[in-house]
Formats: structure tokens, C-alpha cells, sequence
């Protein structure tokens, strides 16, 4: 459980850096900027090559997927009835499918399953949530922002493809891929591993940094249902899923304990990179860490009871 003191420590950081003077407004986005062009292609490198495509449980494999197809036409009707602005509707849709299933995932799988549960904690995060961050919210990061200084239109899809093979998490995804079987040479398996391992802490602080316990009134609508959405909403969905395949077992357990996970925090990064609501994208992600301790393990909780 000492991530979790991990993860309030760095968000206190990023609260204490907020308040001081010595660092400037837009130290939160420089952040960012490191986590999307140096932390995140590295846990890219460091996490996919070791993919193993045999027959694995489809529970956690397919289940990020269905909660996507899910939650995306959710949000559009949601932004077309609520009168949702362009770059609330991209934030919400790059953060709100997006579970952080593998820092808070990890160890609140294993806090709850023991280390048998890693394994479809793994499966879940690798052919799920990094997939779907280096893919799908990349190409809604490229319709939804636009360039400083220009009008916000939607952008071609030869601009589309060329943003997509620019980004730097995209081309370590493409690496990586090629990589499988490869084992990279022990120096420089170490300088990925060092680099990546700073993901979380520079995020968190980040997102500490750019924290506003005062929202907005606009951003405070969105926020509910954001929370609503992640924390109870889509681990619902699994569970009427995947009821019928017996609760007892662990991967449907764990699947939707995954799917109970608060928003991804690199989601979050790349939605404020890409000047998409920052304020209100750090508030889903915060936000959804501090409440997911209150949320999981009443989840974890239902689920026992439900069990023969």
C-alpha cells in the first residue's frame, strides 16, 4: 500500500510548487511535456515487448475495449445535450475511457487478490489501456486541439495521420512492436527502465501543480460526470458483462476491479498537453485517486458478497 503514500505525497509536491513562487504558471505543462515525450514512450519500450499473444483469458484483453465503445457515444450525447464546449468534449473523451490500471491497479489488485492477480491486471493494462492511449487518444487529441494561434477546426486526416505518427508515444508503440523477441542490451534496458519510473512521480506532481479545489463553473458539471462515469459507471458495465461467466473467478474479479480504476493519469497529461481543459482534465484525475479509496474497496466488497 506504500504507492498510495506515494501518490498523496507526489500530489502534495505539486500543491506545495503551486503555491510558491519560484516556479512559474507553466511549470504543470512542462511537466507534461516530459511525460509525453520522454517518460511515456519509455514505459512503451519497457512494457510492450515482453507481450505474450498466446491464448490468454479475453475478460481483461476485451473488456477495455467494450467500456471504450461504450463511454465514447455516452460522452457525445452527453456534450451534444449539455452544450459542452470543443475542448471540454475532447478532454472528457481522452480521460474518462482511460482507467489507471497500472500504477493504482496494480497495487490495489494485488492489496486485494494477492499476486495471483497480477497476471489479468497485466493483460488488462498492456492489451487495453496502453492501446488504447497511444491509438484511440491520440487521434482524438489531433481532431479535438489545434494548433496555438489558430482557429479550432477540425484538422485533415492526412494532418490526422501525421500528428499520429509524430507522437512520440505512437512511435515507441511502433518500436516496441518490432522489438518482440529482441531483448534490448542490459545498459540500455536500465537507462529505459530509469526514465520510465519517473511516469508516475512527474505526472502526479504535475497534476498536484495544476489541482484547483475552486473550479470553474463550467468545469464542475463535466467533473461529476466524469467521476460519475469512471468510478461507477463503467465498473457496472463490466460487472453486467461478465456476470454471467461466475463470479468467482479471479479474472472476472479482477477485470472489474479494473474497471473500477479512477481516470489514467498519462491521459490526463496528454489531454493537457494538447491544451484540452487542462484545469478541468488534473480535477478528473485528482479527483478520482483520492476518491478511488473509498470507491474500490466498496466494489471489492459487493463483489465478495455476490460470491456463492
Amino acid at each position: 500500500m506504500a504507492n498510495f503514500i506515494f501518490i498523496a505525497g507526489y500530489v502534495v509536491i505539486g500543491l506545495l510548487l503551486q503555491r510558491s513562487r519560484q516556479f512559474p504558471q507553466n511549470t504543470g505543462q512542462i511537466l507534461n511535456a516530459y511525460v509525453i515525450y520522454v517518460a511515456l514512450p519509455a514505459v512503451v519500450l519497457q512494457k510492450i515487448p515482453s507481450l505474450t499473444f498466446g491464448k490468454e483469458l479475453l475478460y481483461p484483453a476485451l473488456m477495455p475495449w467494450l467500456l471504450l465503445a461504450v463511454t465514447v457515444p455516452v460522452l457525445l450525447g452527453l456534450s451534444k445535450w449539455l452544450n459542452w464546449s470543443r475542448m471540454t468534449t475532447g478532454a472528457m473523451l481522452i480521460v474518462v475511457p482511460l482507467g489507471n490500471t497500472s500504477f493504482v491497479g496494480f497495487p490495489m489488485v494485488e492489496a486485494f487478490f494477492g499476486p495471483e492477480g497480477i497476471p489479468y491486471a497485466l493483460l488488462y493494462d498492456q492489451l487495453g489501456s496502453f492501446f488504447i492511449l497511444s491509438i484511440y487518444a491520440t487521434i482524438i487529441a489531433a481532431i479535438y486541439s489545434h494548433e496555438p494561434g489558430t482557429e479550432a477546426k477540425r484538422p485533415s486526416a492526412g494532418a490526422i495521420a501525421l500528428r499520429i505518427a509524430k507522437f512520440p508515444p505512437f512511435v515507441a508503440l511502433v518500436i516496441a512492436l518490432l522489438m518482440r523477441g529482441i531483448e534490448y542490451p542490459e545498459v540500455m534496458s536500465q537507462f529505459i527502465d530509469s526514465l520510465a519510473i519517473t511516469l508516475v512521480p512527474v505526472i502526479m506532481v504535475a497534476v498536484g501543480f495544476q489541482l484547483k479545489f475552486r473550479l470553474p463553473q463550467e468545469d464542475r458539471g463535466p467533473l461529476y460526470w466524469a467521476l460519475g462515469l469512471k468510478l461507477i459507471a463503467t465498473p457496472v458495465i463490466a460487472f453486467a458483462v461478465l456476470y454471467g461467466f461466475g463470479l468467482e473467478q479471479l479474472a472476472v474479479q479482477v477485470t472489474i476491479m479494473e474497471a473500477a480504476m479512477p481516470a489514467m493519469i498519462s491521459a490526463g497529461a496528454l489531454a493537457i498537453m494538447a491544451g484540452l481543459a487542462p484545469t478541468l482534465s488534473a480535477a478528473i484525475v485528482g479527483y478520482g485517486v483520492l476518491l478511488c479509496f473509498i470507491t474500490l474497496p466498496l466494489w471489492y466488497a459487493f463483489i465478495q458478497f455476490l460470491l456463492p
